[in-house]
């Protein structure tokens, strides 16, 4: 069975962000939210998993898989 791992989901969005070579307001205007609303995100080390959903459809990169630790 799988475990779930302990994760800074903020930061991990940010570094997927990063890879893709965007920026913070291209996210923002796809959410539709504020760009300090992201920051905040950033921040914390969980998040709503609407929010998450959403981020993950937007960035083609499934955010829930990374917090499963396969064996």
């Amino acid at each position: 069975m799988a475990k779930v791992k302990d994760i800074h989901i903020g930061k991990c969005i940010k570094a997927v962000l990063k890879e893709q070579g965007r920026t913070t307001v291209w996210l923002a205007s796809q959410i539709p939210c504020t760009p300090n609303h992201l920051y905040k995100v950033y921040a914390h080390p969980s998040i709503n998993t609407d929010l998450l959903k959403r981020i993950s459809d937007i960035l083609e990169h499934n955010f829930f898989e990374d917090y499963i630790q396969r064996d």
